[in-house]
């Protein structure tokens, strides 16, 4: 493969997952209006609670079955303009169950949790709980490290036979950087890599509004709401943030292909953008309490944390690093004053060593100077000039050179990647580096070019049946370029234009 595909698929990022008008059979779902919190629209599971035919129970009052102390709180939330979630305590019929409360601008919803409110545990074992998972993960000093205490933690507290974390690419593959399973039905795939279209986009957009995602039957029978549309806005309602959210066919096939039961998913957010997944999955049906799933919503704060503090001192250290290097470039260039005996040929520090680089090549006043491993002297005329006629006088960078410029193919092995500094390219004269190709050999987690199969008429369409090992090599790339990188080859592009600026003046 000459160069590395994205599998982020456009037809599944097209689907409207927040609109799928059912819920999971595991919970009710209520849709109360704003004013004097009518019920507007219900599970049809949900007539069990009022004791009452479906029929008749909207345009009733929610306070006609519940305490005032609920109505009280509810109200007092919905004036606060409350964004957030909140869970509740509420009685229905003498049966007292936990809730989880949205507040929408013209409704508010309502999660009842199906399971009478089991018998309630104090403050203090559920803190120590929480305490010690999250000393675990805020122990680690690694990405790796961190990764597995997370979850090592959620797999007890939760149960599940199996949790992964894998994390995202530039093209939205998921990799499994750490693993633990111990059931013989869950395949084990640490260091394997799943495609993009596995999370499609819509998917991942509802991660940013829900911490986890929970099915805990892989066979649950879909519960429709009544009536279909809401008679506030007249349209489905958006259940983006919903846990009892129906769930659409093709993933729990998707799960039935993996022999998982039950599957619960916990973002990792980095900076405000999805970082990662964690992935639980059971062999069984495994139901989570709403508490239980709050604690993990927690861990799901505190991993994006320890996460986003690792990479952020990462990030620190190697600009700090890359800083330095430039600093004592310059220096080093002023010195000498020559350009390319301080960026290239004098003193401890190179213009390679600043971007990594193993090879280096300047047409600069009619002269061709080169170091290290670089094209021959025809490609790299070649190369200056078809920079020059890219017009836009910005650096350039790239890490599949052969990709845009063919006559780079033969020499893919020293010059896959390529990164540019403009000097005066309106007269062809540019600074080049240049990275060798680096062979990726990628362990899919079956087949990426078959993550969705339609049948003959067209109309329904399969996941993959496999997620069996499926290699895949990638020629002719580098290593990407940073952001720092380009912002430091810009930099220098800046003092190239001041020191030759100076150089010229008599």
């Amino acid at each position: 493969m000459a160069k590395r595909k994205n599998y982020d698929s456009e037809f599944c990022g097209s689907l409207p997952l927040n609109h799928i008008n059912v819920v999971q059979d595991y919970g009710y779902l209520l849709v109360l209006s704003k004013d004097q919190l009518t019920i507007l629209q219900l599970s049809e599971n949900a007539s069990d609670l009022f004791e009452k035919p479906l029929k008749s129970i909207p345009g009733t009052l929610f306070s006609d079955f519940t305490d005032t102390s609920i109505i009280k709180s509810l109200s007092e939330r919905f004036d606060q303009n409350s964004k957030e979630k909140f869970p509740l305590t509420i009685t229905l019929k003498s049966r007292k169950m936990m809730a989880l409360a949205h507040f929408k601008p013209e409704y508010i919803i309502l999660e009842i949790e199906k399971a009478d409110l089991p018998t309630e545990r104090s403050f203090t074992s559920v803190y120590e709980e929480v305490k010690y998972a999250m000393a675990a993960i805020e122990a680690a000093e690694t990405i790796e490290d961190a990764s597995q205490a997370a979850i090592h933690e959620l797999r007890r507290i939760t149960g599940f036979d199996g949790i992964m974390m894998y994390r995202f690419d530039e093209d939205w593959n998921g990799t499994v950087i750490a693993e633990e399973k111990d059931a013989p039905e869950l395949e084990h795939y640490l260091g394997h890599t799943f495609p993009g279209s596995d999370v499609p986009r819509q998917a991942r957009d509802l991660y940013l509004k829900n911490p986890y995602r929970l099915i805990p039957d892989r066979d649950f029978t879909p519960v429709r709401l009544y009536p279909v549309m809401n008679p506030v806005i007249n349209t489905f309602i958006d259940l983006s943030d919903c846990n009892l959210r129906g769930v659409a066919a093709v993933h729990l096939e998707y799960l039935k292909n993996m022999n998982v039961k039950a599957s619960m998913s916990i973002r990792v957010i980095d900076n405000g953008k999805l970082w990662g997944l964690i992935a639980c999955h059971h062999v069984r049906p495994h139901y989570l309490s709403f508490e239980t799933g709050a604690v993990c919503e927690m861990l799901s704060s505190v991993i994006s944390n320890r996460i986003s503090s690792i990479t952020h001192k990462a990030q620190y250290d190697a600009d700090s690093k890359l800083q330095q290097l430039q600093t004592e470039l310059i220096a080093q260039t002023y010195a000498k004053d020559d350009l390319w005996d301080g960026l290239f040929d004098a003193g401890d520090v190179r213009l390679t060593d600043l971007l990594k680089s193993s090879g280096a090549a300047a047409n600069i006043g009619q002269v061709l100077c080169t170091q290290g491993d670089v094209p021959d002297q025809d490609t790299l005329e070649n190369l200056f000039l078809w920079l020059q006629n890219k017009q836009d006088g910005k650096g350039f960078s790239t890490d599949s050179l052969p990709e845009v410029f063919d006559e780079a193919i033969p020499h893919a092995k020293i010059a896959s990647g390529l990164l540019s500094i403009p000097v005066n390219p309106e007269s062809g004269e540019f600074i080049v580096v240049f990275r060798p190709e680096t062979v990726r050999t990628i362990n899919w987690g079956g087949d990426p070019a078959k993550t969705i199969n339609f049948d003959p008429d067209g109309k329904k369409y399969h996941p993959r049946a496999s997620f069996k090992l499926w290699q895949e090599t990638v020629r002719n790339t580098a290593a990407a370029w940073t952001p720092q990188e380009i912002a430091a080859a810009e930099n220098l592009r800046a003092f190239i234009f001041e020191f030759n600026t100076k150089k010229s003046r008599p």
